[in-house]
């Protein structure tokens, strides 16, 4: 378990790019409409920045929240899909993406503590930005996935009694969109769940920083699965391939194939719907209930 934790590095590291290349290709154009406030600080890192959308209304409006992926080591809050964007622009939704520190910069929980953060940092902007802090909504890919669904299914982390005002907001979400999440980072799980996977992709690298006792408190910490509970904001979530697909062949999108698996999808949604949580799951074959991540979220803001 120890050694588990320390291998999350080094996997997502080594095959998330090959993932994320794939997977939003398509989604990331060129062009798009340009953001009303870029690069804003919510803490003093370098990474610790946020770009915002700024929908043309009246009265405070919805928002939506992008968390990218890329194994906690890369990735950028400015590789975003304008045409997502200008849909919730064009549904009178604000739209904001945000940067987090990599584990290069600290290890973890730092990614964690980041989005927290952000997301308290957003709240304390609703009279500037226009925003109805009621209804924020999340989205995000694999490491990105885990991060937001980590502040839907999470404690409240509001600190009523801080000196900081912006501590006081809450990191509550209205819903969220997951796009290839990993349910747990225990990776005996794994092994008996996710077709293909062997302990020996991992190189067993591991942080000085912690004790044994800190690096498994950390792990239970982060898998998202030991978080939903009653009362979890309604769930999307979307994989790549049908639990019947067959591993592809080469061995590079294999292993990307592997630490997306919709079987880790499967299992979030038997927690979810097992603690009455509204849950949508989408893989090729399936008939959800919404088609895309924009529709379901659009259909939960503007409720």
């Amino acid at each position: 378990m120890l050694q588990q934790f320390s291998s999350l590095v080094s996997i997502l590291f080594t095959f998330l790019p090959l993932y994320l290349a794939t997977a939003l290709a398509a989604q990331v154009e060129k062009t798009g409409p340009k953001a009303t406030f870029e690069n804003v600080a919510y803490g003093d890192h370098a990474n610790q920045v946020l770009d915002f959308w700024q929908a043309e209304v009246d009265e405070p409006a919805p928002l939506v929240v992008y968390i990218h992926g890329g194994g906690f080591t890369g990735g950028s809050h400015d590789k975003v899909s304008y045409a997502k964007i200008q849909r919730y622009l064009d549904a009178n939704i604000h739209f904001a993406s945000v940067e987090y520190r990599f584990l290069k910069h600290a290890y973890f929980p730092a990614p964690h503590e980041d989005v927290v953060s952000a997301l308290q940092f957003i709240r304390s902007k609703a009279n500037d930005w226009g925003l109805d802090k009621s209804r924020i909504a999340a989205t995000g890919g694999s490491a990105g996935a885990q991060l937001v669904a980590y502040l839907a299914w999470g404690d409240d982390l509001a600190d009523p009694e801080n000196d900081d005002p912006i501590k006081r907001e809450s990191t509550k979400l209205k819903a969220v969109a997951l796009n290839g999440a990993q349910s747990t980072l225990d990776f005996d799980w794994w092994v008996d769940n996710i077709p293909g996977y062997r302990l020996e992709f991992h190189s067993g690298r591991r942080s000085d920083e912690y004790s044994k006792v800190e690096e498994r408190a950390i792990l239970k910490e982060i898998s998202i699965i030991n978080h939903i509970a009653e009362g979890d904001p309604p769930t999307f979530m979307s994989y790549w391939m049908a639990p019947s697909s067959e591993i592809p062949n080469n061995m590079k999108r294999a292993r990307g194939w592997i630490i997306h698996h919709v079987n880790f999808g499967l299992a979030l949604e038997e927690k979810l719907l097992q603690s009455g949580v509204e849950v949508v799951l989408k893989y090729p074959g399936a008939s959800p209930k919404f088609s895309s991540d924009v529709d379901f979220l659009l259909h939960h803001l503007k409720k």
